[in-house]
């Protein structure tokens, strides 16, 4: 019996570059905006445009950390880091994700003060510079688009960029009321609701980076269909010590021990056990030991 060969994913470097040019050119931006918000925050005496500017600093801090880890990750593994520094862009993720819950109940914290006396605020000024804020946003949201979906990390970053989104799209639709009708509550009240929205994001993402970090299967891989299709390649009796687990955002791995009947060779059985594992489970990293029938793992003296 023959099977066919699967050569393994290197593109994991061009999407690293691609995505390290991605969170820069959007560091740029949020470092420039965040300046003009936090200035017409104050001018304005808007809580709505402090908050945006507020996200925009976390973003500023999360883009800066997102570059550094895909700096990081790209180092080469050493004797004593054997994986590399891959799990550095899930760490920056994790951090992300904790920022913007942060960085939510402050601002909560700060519109509940707000609730009983509304300040006086500038509608107009307000809604201007929070009509400049969108358009950043949305230009931010389009650079990490194409990265957002094979990377935590990036993901994290966009998720940033969207919550500030969301902010500009509040603080405008809050100066629209203050400026027309005088409804200096709707700012706090503006500001609340979209650090709620946020936090609900926020979570998604802390969650998806402590599932990695815990070594966990992915959601997209089925594991006992994966272990009833290495029960059923031909010449394996038993499947054992099944672990599959993500190293970082689209690297999978899996590892196990193949119990052989011994009707084929070794080099064969491996490479039709590595046919099913790449073919149907997309699983490049892949360590298999097979054992006779019997075999019997020495036991280890406490």
């Amino acid at each position: 019996m023959s099977c066919h060969s699967h050569g393994h994913d290197h593109s994991g470097h061009s999407h690293s570059t691609a995505n390290r040019k991605r969170l820069l050119l959007t560091l740029v931006l949020a470092v420039g905006y965040m300046v003009a918000e936090i200035v017409g925050g104050l001018l304005s005496n808007s809580l709505a445009l402090l908050a945006d500017a507020g996200h925009m600093f976390s973003d500023v801090a999360s883009l800066g950390l997102s570059v550094f880890a895909i700096w990081i990750a790209d180092r080469p593994a050493g004797s004593q880091r054997t994986f590399g520094y891959y799990r550095a862009e899930i760490l920056a993720a994790l951090i992300n994700g904790a920022a913007l819950v942060v960085v939510s109940v402050f601002i909560v914290n700060e519109a509940w003060h707000r609730f009983s006396a509304p300040p006086e605020v500038q509608g107009g000024l307000m809604m201007w510079i929070a009509v400049g804020g969108l358009v950043v946003n949305l230009f931010g949201l389009a650079v990490l688009h194409g990265g957002k979906d094979h990377s935590l990390n990036v993901r994290g970053a966009w998720l940033h960029v969207m919550s500030d989104t969301l902010g500009s799209v509040a603080a405008i639709v809050a100066g629209l009321l203050i400026q027309n009708f005088g409804w200096y509550i709707a700012d706090p009240i503006i500001s609340a609701v979209i650090s709620l929205l946020v936090v609900v994001s926020a979570w998604r993402l802390l969650s998806d980076s402590v599932w990695v970090l815990m070594q966990a299967a992915p959601p997209s891989i089925d594991v006992p269909k994966l272990e009833a299709a290495l029960v059923e390649t031909p010449g394996v009796i038993e499947v054992h010590d099944l672990h599959v687990w993500t190293i970082t955002s689209g690297m999978d791995s899996m590892s196990c021990h193949i119990v052989s009947d011994g009707s084929q060779p070794h080099n064969n059985l491996l490479q039709c056990v590595r046919d099913v594992v790449i073919r149907q489970f997309s699983i490049d990293h892949v360590t298999i030991q097979i054992e006779p029938e019997g075999f019997e793992e020495p036991v280890t003296p406490v």
